[in-house]
């Protein structure tokens, strides 16, 4: 293991320790910011399953979902920037968008999971993932499988799409092309730059996972969204998703870089002020739609584009945000305590929510509080 930590935050550092030797990590890095100030910045283990890289100060890693935070700020810093509005109707910057009945969605519905689309109509193939335009416009013509604004269905996929087609008829620029001209200091990328290929680990999942483990005990809905393409976890070490513009999905970051950003967006890191305004943070991370998630079947908070804390899984923070990805990363803010955490892994782990790796983390950061 190397890199710093505080004083006062030794718990921390030993449960990240911990995960190494009672959770089969392989390689991992965690960062913590407390009133803008990095107080923790650790990683150990290797880049890849045969342990002959060693994890590095730099190295990246595919997020997943812990993506749609990005996503989630980029569209923040539009808001604040006044191009646009969460109330404003998204066919008002993206006409076709309009079709079967979506010609009210708003903005914030769409980054909240509300539109409708979590699902592709036709079958879809890994392939096509590749294409967002494409995919875009397909789901702009797809009628919604609900009442747009009734319910959240979380769109695990299709909104990174939905979301970098409507951002580039706002801003002009698709959100990747964003993150790495606006967000180049944190280092957090949507795919993979090619300068950045010899510092990236590969995944390595539990045995047998797949988006879609057990269709029998899905709903038509879930079946759908989660299988409509069956991803496997490893095609995130090919080069086709690295260079795909994904989002929602294939974000390429380092803990520093994510903790940085989440602290940058609730206070001052570097002297250069906030990300946003406290009014713009405050609608970016407003609760749009909570109960059971029609996709998810579990309870949800969905603010715009990030997960308010629900379920414990941002500690005891009620005013905590910020999004978990697909085998156990995640990354999130709590402004009433001014911190910023992040954690990445390349050994993806089959919990839903309840990662023993995270649960040891987030308590280790409160008790350490």
């Amino acid at each position: 293991m190397e890199g710093e930590c505080t004083p006062g935050f030794e718990r921390l550092r030993d449960a990240f320790r911990r995960n190494f030797e009672d959770h089969a990590e392989i390689g991992a890095a965690i960062a913590l910011m407390v009133n803008g100030k990095l107080v923790v910045d650790l990683w150990g283990g290797h880049r890849d399953a045969d342990r002959e890289r060693p994890w590095q100060a730099d190295t990246l890693v595919n997020v997943w979902s812990t993506t749609k935070g990005i996503t989630a700020a980029c569209f923040a810093i539009a808001v604040d920037r006044g191009l646009c509005r969460y109330e404003d109707e998204v066919a008002r910057y993206w006409p076709e968008f309009a079709q079967a009945g979506k010609q009210h969605v708003t903005i914030g519905q769409l980054l909240s999971h509300q539109a409708g689309l979590s699902a592709f109509a036709r079958p879809y193939a890994i392939e096509d993932l590749c294409d967002s335009e494409a995919a875009a416009r397909e789901l702009a013509g797809q009628e919604p499988s609900w009442e747009p604004g009734s319910a959240a269905g979380y769109h695990a996929i299709s909104v990174g799409f939905l979301a970098t087609a409507l951002f580039r008829r706002i801003e002009g620029r698709s959100i990747r092309d964003f993150v790495e001209e606006e967000l180049a200091k944190f280092d957090v990328h949507i795919g993979l730059p090619p300068a950045a290929a010899g510092r990236v680990a590969d995944l390595t999942p539990a045995s047998g996972m797949n988006s879609q483990e057990s269709p029998s005990e899905l709903t038509v809905l879930q079946a759908q969204t989660l299988g409509n393409p069956v991803l496997d976890p490893q095609v995130a070490n090919g080069d086709a998703w690295r260079k795909a513009k994904i989002p929602s999905a294939n974000g390429h970051a380092h803990a520093r870089g994510l903790a940085r950003l989440y602290g940058s967006l609730i206070g001052d890191i570097d002297g250069s002020g906030p990300l946003v305004t406290a009014q713009t943070l405050a609608a970016a991370t407003a609760v749009r739609a909570e109960g059971e998630d029609l996709v998810l079947s579990l309870e949800a908070r969905w603010a715009a584009g990030f997960l308010r804390n629900s379920l414990g899984l941002y500690g005891p923070g009620e005013g905590s945000f910020g999004h978990s990805g697909w085998g156990g990363s995640f990354a999130f803010a709590d402004p009433e305590r001014g911190l910023a955490f992040a954690y990445v892994m390349n050994a993806m782990g089959s919990d839903l929510v309840g990662d023993p790796r995270a649960v040891n983390l987030v308590e280790a950061i409160y008790q350490s509080l």
